[in-house]
């Protein structure tokens, strides 16, 4: 069995000691408050008797005399079900699990809130898009209404997909004295291969299959209740949370509508209950989640070839943690993690496939085998990070664990430290008079990761489907696709581009795009710098951009530049864009707030501005209030 005690990759540590060392102030700031609230009290007996019975009105005889003592438990329910979305479907059933392993403990739990879980599968390339990146604050934000009442002694928090997550660790983070337990939903079972999938979507783009063939295709391929299984922000989300302890082990993948899935959902609860002060175990969020859960989420994430998505929701979600991550953590932390996964886009196989291979429990043993990630930190589970090397199984019924497979069952999909895929994470930062932006190049092949061509600019995406209908792009070009950051439209996923791109890779022209946008976990064999920060509305230099400067991307050096001359680049005005287009329709004009307040895509691209950091800044007198 792997040992938590196994030395730390220098590296790591190094990574470890300096977010710690430039987080020390706001880390300690954010756990005085965490500490307060709780000696404020998490219990019902601060309210009033007026407050609790309004609090337990609706519950039955036998929960409401459950609430007015105050020595058992009640756990608040968070969840982002809907039943237009797969993967969060299966939520709706929870509830009532939950309530009734609650009892059965001795304990109840209450329904506390239901946020929004928007789905960027269908909203894929459409206006409802500009709001995708937006809605994980107004997660967080609907979540901590839920919270508000001061009914509970710990909180579950029930979702999945790309921004629900890291809303919901936000929150979570900002009632760091309450414990937390995430509880997933599961993948959905396998469909149609990636690759076919993939090969359709070209055919597709190139008017050689027709929209029934496509439809037919991704019908096919997204089919029943469950997360997508291609390993993108979705499934990422699932992995970084056990990699910070946050699950259950082995409870990521395991599809829904099985028993095993009821089970791990019982235990969840029955845990959460060990996990507060009245079960005798006080575990709450603060306390857990620190620097080290940080580096584990990260270091997991890079050695599984995750969504480029996280390059800025963990910064967000570290942010709200009182911890300072920055992309320069992302980049030396890659260069020392091996890639261990192929799940598509890296590879051909699915997050089922992953699992069947020795899924969560093997890459826990190689990494902390490796010394890669901390194997100290405390976990929902009541152990640390050793335990996580076990997976779930079901005798006569019963839940248990077991040690995990000690070799991978299939090397194409998942590989061990000393055999890996590729020696690094694939992930790095792009710097350059273009501005920073991160790049993936799990997927990209070694002879597309430099590329130095002619720019095509572009401020929308389906500009870029025009030009590629009309045969204006078939030669070596970068495609520069920007005003697509949080502040000109919210940010949307620009996957849409994904095809066409492709196609002109497969003709034999060199390309690669680059934008303020995003691309996130399902991006693939066309390099892509995305994420560029500032952006171009921001005073970012894409603004100073013109069809025909040719720019160079160079993943391997980690630099991207436009070849201009430095006289002439710095006396070029930037462009500006005309983007009311983009604010009005679909609810998008009730987000003008959220563009107005947005930061970079390095700060992590919310909206809360820095937590403690600008307390601190506030407190030392660098800034005031009107500024803030």
């Amino acid at each position: 069995m792997a040992q938590a005690s196994t030395p730390l990759n220098a590296t790591v540590q190094q990574v470890t000691q300096r977010i710690r060392e430039r987080s020390a102030e706001r880390r300690a700031l954010y756990e005085a408050r965490m500490a307060d609230q709780h000696r404020r009290g998490v219990h019902r007996a601060e309210l009033s008797c007026g407050n609790l019975a309004h609090g337990f009105a609706a519950c039955g005889a036998g929960d409401k005399d459950s609430l007015k003592l105050m020595n058992a438990a009640n756990l608040g329910i968070i969840s982002a079900y809907n039943d237009m979305l797969s993967a969060h479907q299966p939520l709706e059933t929870f509830p009532a699990v939950i309530k009734e392993a609650a009892r059965a403990m001795g304990s109840t739990a209450q329904f506390a809130g239901g946020v929004p879980a928007m789905c960027d599968g269908v909203t894929q390339g459409q206006p409802g898009m500009e709001l995708s990146l937006f809605s994980r604050d107004v997660i967080a934000m609907a979540t901590a209404v839920g919270l508000s009442h001061n009914m509970f002694d710990a909180a579950l928090y029930l979702g999945v997909c790309d921004k629900i997550v890291p809303g919901l660790f936000i929150a979570a983070a900002r009632f760091g004295h309450l414990p937390a337990m995430f509880v997933p939903a599961g993948p959905m079972p396998s469909g149609l291969p990636n690759k076919e999938k993939a090969r359709i979507r070209q055919l597709f783009a190139e008017g050689k299959a027709s929209r029934e063939d496509l439809l037919e295709a991704e019908s096919e391929s997204y089919h029943s209740p469950g997360t997508c299984t291609f390993y993108g922000t979705a499934n990422s989300n699932q992995l970084m949370m056990e990699m910070m302890g946050l699950h259950l082990p082995g409870t990521s993948f395991v599809n829904p509508g099985t028993e095993m899935r009821e089970a791990l959902t019982r235990f969840a609860t029955e845990q959460a209950v060990r996990n507060t002060e009245p079960g005798g175990d006080y575990r709450p969020f603060y306390r857990q989640i620190d620097e080290r859960a940080i580096v584990n989420a990260v270091v997991g994430l890079l050695a599984s070839g995750g969504s480029t998505n996280h390059t800025m929701h963990l910064v967000a979600m570290a942010a709200a943690a009182g911890l300072t991550l920055t992309w320069e953590d992302f980049t030396e932390l890659s260069a020392v993690t091996p890639s261990l996964m192929k799940v598509y886009p890296n590879g051909q196989a699915d997050i089922n496939h992953f699992q069947a291979a020795g899924g969560m429990a093997y890459l826990f043993r190689e990494l902390l085998g490796a010394g890669l990630i901390h194997g100290d930190i405390p976990t929902v589970f009541g152990t640390d990070m050793s335990a996580y090397t076990r997976e779930p199984f079901l005798e006569d019924g019963k839940l248990v664990w077991r040690e995990g497979p000690e070799a991978s069952l299939d090397p194409e999909v998942l590989r061990g430290v000393a055999d890996p895929f590729a020696p690094t994470g694939g992930l790095s930062v792009l710097d350059g008079n273009l501005g920073r932006g991160v790049i993936k190049v799990s997927a990209v092949e070694e002879e597309h990761r430099v590329v130095e061509a002619p720019a095509r600019i572009f401020e929308d995406q389906n500009e870029m489907k025009a030009a590629f209908d009309a045969g204006e792009l078939d030669r070596d070009v970068i495609a520069v696709v920007r005003f697509q950051g949080p502040k000109a439209n919210g940010m949307p996923e620009l996957h849409k581009l994904t095809p066409y791109l492709g196609v002109l890779q497969d003709r034999g022209y060199q390309v690669a795009l680059v934008t303020d946008g995003r691309m996130s976990g399902a991006s693939g064999k066309v390099p892509a710098a995305i994420h560029m920060s500032p952006e171009a509305l921001d005073g970012g230099p894409l603004a100073k951009l013109r069809d025909g400067d040719v720019v160079r991307l160079d993943a391997d050096a980690g630099t991207l530049e436009a070849r201009v001359d430095a006289r002439v680049w710095a006396d070029r005005e930037q462009h500006v864009a005309e983007l009311d287009h983009y604010h009005v329709g679909l609810g998008r004009e009730l987000f003008g707030g959220f563009r107005h307040l947005a930061m970079r895509g390095e700060e992590g691209a919310g909206v809360f501005g820095g937590f403690e950091a600008d307390d601190l800044a506030r407190q030392a007198g660098q800034i005031h209030d009107e500024d803030a």
